[in-house]
């Protein structure tokens, strides 16, 4: 990922880098908490979901309900458990939230064919013209998240991300 200048590591210093990793790590006595990646992901994330919530809150959504209809505009119909799963939400959270958004009518829920046991979520008219228009909000916080992000930078970030999930995963 490509990094602008002053958040480089001097040339010439062989250990910066190692420091660095080793400032991030809560086990070693140098360990900062800002040069913790994990507390910098986390940070950001709560940033990012103040400035959601803010934006959303005009027009009565929140960011989980937000966060379940992309999941089934992406995946349709999906169920209350994949949605769940998705957004790493806990599933008795995501079903209130999924109770909620069938109240709005925005999706309409229903048993799966093969499985009753499984709630399918689908999104109704209103839910896909919700989306369209919650896309224009979320695409605000995103270009000020990313101003000055390179499309590399942007690849780049979301390769580490998805590397850190799938530690996590294992």
């Amino acid at each position: 990922m490509a990094l602008s200048p002053s958040a480089m590591p001097r040339r010439g210093n062989t250990s910066t880098l190692a420091d660095a990793k080793r400032r991030g790590d809560p086990q070693f006595a140098d360990f900062r908490l800002a040069d913790s990646p994990l507390y910098l992901i986390v940070r950001t994330a709560g940033r990012y979901a103040q400035e959601m919530e803010n934006a959303l809150a005009a027009s009565g959504m929140d960011l989980l309900s937000w966060r379940a209809l992309m999941i089934v505009n992406e995946v349709s119909p999906s169920s209350v458990s994949e949605i769940a799963e998705r957004s790493v939400t806990r599933l008795s959270t995501m079903t209130r939230v999924v109770q909620r958004l069938e109240k709005k009518t925005l999706v309409s829920l229903s048993k799966r064919p093969s499985d009753a046991r499984v709630t399918e979520v689908i999104l109704t008219p209103l839910g896909k013209r919700c989306v369209a228009k919650e896309r224009r909000t979320a695409g605000a916080a995103y270009h000020r998240a990313m101003r000055g992000f390179s499309a590399a930078d942007i690849a780049a970030l979301n390769g580490c991300m998805r590397r850190i999930f799938a530690n996590f995963s294992t």
